[in-house]
């Protein structure tokens, strides 16, 4: 059976064939995601919970504790990690890499209604949960700041406008607002005034809580009209709280001025956040897992002079970090590697065969068999990555294997006398098994990397399927399109012209390289004693080698990214923290090779105690720093381990 035949018969159908494949591998390409790496999902889902005023022990023993007996009663549930601080706690659940993100989801909300009996009658809220990739870095940063409004203000800006819209736009999954929080009005007491009404804390937060509270106040109807009866009696400043009766006291009434007083503050007065060294509002912004990272954050750029309007002039942003400016870079950079390995190969396909038409039909093989590989990507739900493009750069060496053995064997046939069109035929039908089994031993070569365990393995499919996708299709092509070419665009020997000057230096240099060959090989020969100490010598440098070695999970990258975390006593106050944030800050803005520091304190982004922090640093480009990332790191332990009381990591 020739398999070739119909193709060769039918040029027309064929080349449509060719054309159509190599449309689709061009559309599929521009459609594709862009990343660092290929897409890996770790089920791990996040519990939180609040108990306003606990402390640590008691939301251990009394939260934490009966939330993580039913979490690890979860099938699938490979670790579980808990953190209890003041007012709540954070449980992290990791989940078995074959379980299904969503189905844990539900089973942890299960869980966590199973364990409502167990938990205080006195939580303002359920505790709630959220899928988490520790693998996910945010793609953006931004800074909002004003020399003018309170942070508070900021953060209602950060939260109502900018964090909502940037939410809405197409590839963001969460915009997180750090560095500041919601306004509210805090009650300041004298605890002798207090003790004399005999009010506890918690009769006087049921009291306020019952005489500010904005009901309906009904309404009424006449003979023509209804009215709705509205009232303005919900308090909004702090001031008005002054004069709040509370309660009645031997016929007295009991205000609010008697007990302390009501001031303007925050929900939350253990955050705080910096741009550098000034006082900012971050946010922090993370793409969705299938999202276009490029295609993300240029859409986000585009938004931004529009957002800008909707802000008060005194606020202004300001763009702390970019992870795409060495993703852009990194997948340049490998794009021109797979132009050059297709140039080059094309350069010796020419400098051996030293025809023009068989030259064409051996390269033609590249183009096509590599967009057919990113049509099938794209449907296999692949991304344009580091690992994906280095997949498709190895195998440009491998697909053009079959076509050049395909063109000679069809080449022997016509200098042997057959006719192209026949030649096409014997050829095609002669060497059909043998490229099907080049094909299927190179294949057979990346079967293992399917078959790894583990977040290598996950990370490694990718490449091992893209590669092996590459060498099907290039068969594929080597017996329909090829053979076809051949019985169309070869001539006989007889109708070539004369050898030229190109082909014969050509000639006269291979021949000298098969000499030298030759000879060597001879000598080999004729010293079998000496080529196995040799061969025994390179085994055992190929040993010590591997030991010596650096290894580790993959090569170190100079992202020009540095995220740390600070840590300092845990008996720390908020107002020293800040200001030992601050110092670390301005030590580390203060390198040269730094162009940007963000920072903050207290919860979001991971960080939801007193005496921890955040600290997100942005490099200057290579060019301009000429140091790498992880010597401007060690530089800067030798600098931030002089700071008294503070660590960063």
């Amino acid at each position: 059976m020739n398999v070739s035949a119909p193709f060769i018969l039918r040029p027309a159908g064929t080349s449509l064939l060719a054309i159509g494949l190599f449309l689709l591998g061009v559309v599929a390409y521009h459609f594709m995601p862009v990343a660092a790496i290929p897409r890996v999902d770790l089920p791990m889902i996040s519990v939180s919970a609040s108990l306003p005023g606990a402390d640590p022990a008691t939301v251990a023993s009394s939260l934490a504790a009966p939330l993580e007996r039913r979490l690890a009663q979860i099938a699938g549930v490979t670790e579980i990690t808990s953190v209890s601080t003041l007012g709540g706690c954070s449980i992290s659940i990791q989940f078995d890499l074959n379980r299904k993100a969503d189905g844990a989801a539900r089973d942890v909300q299960a869980a966590i209604n199973a364990a409502a009996a167990d938990l205080p009658s006195n939580l303002p809220g359920p505790p709630t949960y959220r899928k988490v990739n520790p693998a996910d870095a945010p793609i953006m940063i931004l800074a909002m700041r004003s020399e003018t409004l309170p942070a508070t203000q900021v953060f209602e800006c950060a939260d109502s406008i900018l964090g909502q819209r940037l939410s809405q736009i197409e590839g963001v999954s969460q915009a997180n607002i750090s560095g500041a929080d919601k306004s509210a009005v805090r009650v300041q007491l004298n605890p002798g005034a207090l003790a004399a009404t005999g009010l506890s804390l918690e009769e006087l937060r049921t009291l306020l809580s019952q005489v500010n509270v904005d009901l309906p106040k009904g309404g009424f109807d006449g003979d023509a009209q209804s009215h709705t009866i509205v009232s303005n009696d919900q308090l909004q400043e702090a001031v008005a709280y002054d004069d709040l009766i509370l309660t009645q006291r031997s016929g007295t009434p009991l205000r609010l001025s008697t007990l302390g007083r009501a001031i303007e503050g925050t929900e939350n007065t253990r955050v705080a956040g910096w741009a550098g060294t000034h006082r900012s509002v971050l946010v922090i912004i993370f793409k969705q897992a299938d999202a276009n990272v490029i295609d993300t954050v240029d859409r986000i750029r585009a938004v931004l002079p529009q957002l800008e309007k909707w802000l008060p002039p005194s606020v202004k942003i300001t763009e702390l970090s970019d992870r795409t400016t060495t993703i852009r870079a990194s997948v340049h950079d490998v794009q021109f590697s797979l132009l050059l390995s297709i140039a080059l190969v094309v350069m010796v396909i020419f400098l051996f065969l030293r025809r023009c038409w068989p030259t064409f039909i051996a390269s033609i093989t590249v183009p096509l068999a590599l967009a057919g590989t990113f049509a099938f990507m794209y449907l296999c739900h692949y991304s344009i990555d580091n690992l994906s493009l280095m997949a498709v750069t190895i195998s440009v060496g491998f697909v053009v294997d079959d076509a050049i053995v395909v063109i000679e064997n069809i080449h022997r046939f016509i200098e042997l006398g057959d006719p192209p069109m026949q030649a096409a035929f014997k050829g095609a039908k002669q060497i059909g098994f043998t490229v099907i089994s080049m094909s299927t031993s190179l294949i057979a070569v990346f079967i293992p990397l399917l078959f790894m365990s583990g977040v290598i393995g996950r990370l490694f499919h990718e490449f091992a399927v893209t590669v092996s996708l590459a060498i099907l299709v290039s068969g594929v092509i080597s017996l329909t399109l090829t053979p076809m070419l051949c019985a169309r665009l070869l001539k006989p020997e007889a109708a070539c012209r004369t050898p030229g000057r190109f082909n014969r230096a050509c000639e006269r240099s291979f021949n000298w390289l098969l000499g030298h060959y030759a000879g060597s090989l001879r000598w080999v020969l004729r010293h079998p004693v000496f080529m196995m100490l040799v061969w025994l010598g390179t085994l055992g440098a190929t040993v010590r080698l591997y030991q010596a070695v650096p290894k580790g999970f993959f090569p170190q990258q100079d992202t020009g990214i540095v995220m740390g975390s600070t840590d300092a006593a845990q008996d720390i106050s908020f107002p020293a923290m800040a200001e030992l944030q601050q110092k670390v800050a301005r030590i580390v803005l203060d390198d040269p090779a730094v162009a940007t520091v963000g920072s903050f304190l207290g919860s979001g982004g991971g960080s939801s105690t007193v005496n921890n922090g955040r600290m997100f640093i942005t490099l200057k480009p290579l060019a301009e720093r000429k140091v790498s990332a992880d010597q401007v790191i060690a530089r800067l332990r030798g600098k931030l381990g002089k700071v008294v009381g503070i660590n960063l990591f």
